[in-house]
């Protein structure tokens, strides 16, 4: 296993790498490789923090329907305008169809519009990399304002950061609490896990315990506003605090659970729409197995649970051209080497 990564992080340069598995439960696997600062010569420790990217959006996912089972929301709530969670909070006008968006749409990236790779801005694609230096309700006012849907809510499948961006500021609203506070309290202290929290922007603002990020793809780590987009990718946490997280949201009896039997299996139904990419709410669902990439500057990230009883994260201080399916298919030969874990040799 170890020569494994070894191999992984030699082809793709990647300084430090850190993995966690468990299995019905019980952690079976825990290790780090590398470096989480090379200059200062810090090595990777399997508590070591990692950007998580869009792993963040299970997260985000779960929260929701937390407030779902307190009865402070309901999936087909509207999101903006009179009979919206955020009413008239960013502008007292919207363009055609925006108040037609609904809780589930932004869950299932099915609101129509605001993806990452069509935009009416000129910055390229997501609208949440748009003018770092606004504040989340400039940059949400903005972009409802003055960003067009392409479709109908409901009808067309893209993946949207923007829109779970949008969902942290719903419970932000119902919470009376910032979203990392939220979550912090109601979702991952409820799963153990208490480290895990959201990133810095700068070198300056890395925390303790966190690892350096490396520009693998020309684009420099800490030129993001890793903090604004909270909901959508701002996490920091290690594999072993993912994997907590996931054990306590599975269906599984193995651990208990978090939400009501009822929210996880909506929460992991497959949305028809999304068509090939296998979307669920927050979560990629294909043959009982449910996963997550993540992806941000500096980072890659992967936490899967498979149909078998087994979850396992991954995590990785630098982003490189076709690395993020050698990651997949690393973690899931990983497992499979193994015997007594029985999984298929072959990723989502």
């Amino acid at each position: 296993m170890e020569e494994m990564v070894r191999v992984f992080m030699q082809r793709y340069e990647v300084p430090g790498f850190s993995v966690a598995i468990a299995r019905h439960g019980q952690f079976v696997y825990r290790k780090a490789f590398g470096w989480a600062d090379r200059d200062a010569g810090e090595p990777t420790t399997s508590s070591s923090l990692f950007r998580i990217g869009s792993v963040s959006k299970p997260i985000t996912s779960v929260a929701i329907f937390t407030l779902i089972e307190k009865k402070r929301l309901k999936l087909n709530d509207f999101v903006f305008g009179h009979n919206g969670v955020l009413g008239f909070d960013y502008g007292t006008r919207f363009l055609d169809g925006v108040q037609r968006i609904t809780i589930d749409h932004l869950l299932t990236h099915t609101c129509g519009g605001w993806s990452d790779n069509g935009s009416n801005f000129d910055y390229g694609s997501d609208p949440g990399a748009y003018r770092i230096e606004m504040s989340q309700a400039e940059l949400l006012t903005l972009v409802i304002q003055a960003e067009h849907l392409h479709y109908e809510p409901g009808t067309h499948w893209a993946y949207s950061n923007f829109g779970y961006f949008v969902l942290g500021r719903v419970i932000e609203k119902l919470s009376g609490r910032s979203y990392e506070q939220y979550v912090r309290q109601n979702v991952l202290a409820q799963c153990g896990v208490t480290d895990m929290r959201i990133g810095g922007n700068t070198l300056a603002e890395r925390m303790s315990g966190e690892v350096v990020y490396y520009n693998g793809d020309h684009v420099d780590p800490y030129t993001f506003n890793i903090r604004r987009m909270d909901s959508c990718g701002g996490w920091i946490g290690s594999p072993s605090d993912l994997v907590r997280f996931a054990m306590h949201v599975d269906g599984f009896s193995y651990a208990p659970s978090i939400l009501e039997e009822s929210s996880i299996r909506t929460m992991t139904e497959y949305c028809p729409i999304s068509g090939d990419e296998d979307y669920a709410k927050g979560w990629r669902v294909r043959r009982g197995d449910w996963w997550h990439h993540g992806s941000c500057p500096g980072a890659r990230a992967i936490l899967t649970r498979t149909s078998n009883g087994m979850c396992w994260a991954a995590l990785a201080n630098i982003r490189n051209e076709d690395m993020a399916r050698a990651m997949d298919r690393l973690t899931f030969n990983l497992a499979d080497a193994v015997p007594e874990w029985h999984v298929r040799s072959q990723s989502p």
